[in-house]
């Protein structure tokens, strides 16, 4: 491995430590640690993509209440997928997710084919590190992983400059998670390294007095662990606008339409979007019936990975809407259909009425 730094310990002393910490410190109550099946390690690999795990355990239970297995996933509408996941975020996880069980079904016989790193990660949404986690914790045979806990503290042990997203630094943190990771208890050293990122690890206030690897950590040795990972060369974040309309009917509801499946809050429903607020009037001089329009309210951010949106919402009340009844649904805010709303769309929705848009178990 010609890419690997020089490591810190000897993979079996390595595994042994880490190991004994997780057996007296790790996580072992996890609800998809059992059972612990490929479909429900996937779920929550997926799930804790950019998400805490104390968030993610009441969306898993959830999730789990609804779609037990691969199949039942797979046969399910998209709109239930993303109601479900609503809240989550980065929803292209639940749309790559929705294909990939399907794919699954198609061609892999409803399971997930665990036989292979480089099958898992041919469906939708499955990367490397995914697919390590699944193989190494479901079929329990030997797959080493690399997630946000893995590069840090990897990082921090060997003292490795530059942003570990550069493909170089990619490179080495590759081979040395080959290299530390030990032909047995795979199940247990996968959720071990996890948890001691993000437990012990810890991006900001890593605990290093109760590491069992401080004697042999660089990043300790130097005084300045919490300088490692170095972080993305920053660039501000362009800013961009778009209204809102919030139109209500005489029912009180309130008229969404789909967005399309690819792009922002792909799949997902939302408020009517316009950059301008002529291209709003003619809207609704082509559409609403009486048109009302009421004080525009103030303006607020939604910050995505890539650039700010300025959000400025447009209440508007009309006696109906005249053809296009098939882009969109009247909204019922009292009766809430299971529908996966974009988040600041469902912020706006809960300001209307005393009730909650968060998803419950049981729902068919």
């Amino acid at each position: 491995m010609a890419d690997m730094p020089t490591p810190r310990l000897a993979a079996d002393e390595f595994q042994r430590r880490l190991l004994a910490w997780f057996d007296q410190h790790g996580r072992h109550d996890l609800p998809w640690q059992s059972p612990r099946s490929a479909y429900r390690v996937w779920v929550s690999e997926i799930m804790l993509q950019q998400t805490q795990v104390t968030t993610v355990i009441a969306y898993f239970e959830r999730f789990m209440a609804r779609f037990p297995t691969l199949e039942a996933l797979a046969n399910a509408p998209q709109d239930e997928v993303l109601h479900l996941w609503t809240g989550l975020g980065y929803y292209a996880r639940a749309r790559n997710m929705h294909k990939a069980a399907q794919v699954a079904v198609a061609e892999h016989g409803g399971e997930l084919p665990t036989h292979s790193i480089d099958a898992l990660v041919a469906l939708p949404g499955i990367g490397r590190s995914t697919a390590g986690a699944i193989i190494a914790q479901s079929a329990g045979h030997r797959a080493a992983i690399l997630d946000g806990n893995v590069k840090r503290s990897l990082t921090r042990l060997h003292a490795l400059p530059g942003w570990p997203g550069k493909p170089a630094v990619e490179r080495k943190l590759w081979a040395l998670a080959e290299y530390y990771t030990p032909a047995t208890r795979l199940a247990d050293y996968t959720q071990a390294m996890m948890d001691f990122g993000a437990t012990l690890c810890k991006r900001s206030k890593p605990d290093c007095p109760r590491c069992p690897f401080n004697d042999v950590c660089l990043g300790y040795a130097q005084g300045e662990p919490q300088r490692y990972p170095e972080s993305k060369p920053k660039k501000a974040l362009p800013t961009r606008q778009t209204i809102m309309l919030m139109l209500r009917d005489p029912e009180g509801r309130v008229w969404l339409e789909k967005r399309p499946p690819t792009g922002l809050w792909g799949g997902l429903w939302s408020l009517p979007q316009f950059d301008k607020h002529s291209e709003l009037n003619d809207w609704l001089e082509a559409h609403a019936v009486n048109p009302e329009r009421e004080s525009t309210q103030a303006s607020f951010y939604h910050t995505f990975s890539h650039f700010r949106l300025a959000i400025t919402p447009q209440p508007v009340s009309c006696d109906r809407l005249g053809g296009i009844r098939e882009s969109g649904v009247w909204y019922d805010i009292n009766h809430p259909p299971e529908l996966g709303l974009a988040a600041p769309v469902k912020a706006l929705l809960s300001q209307l009425a005393p009730f909650t848009l968060n998803p419950t178990p049981g729902h068919a």
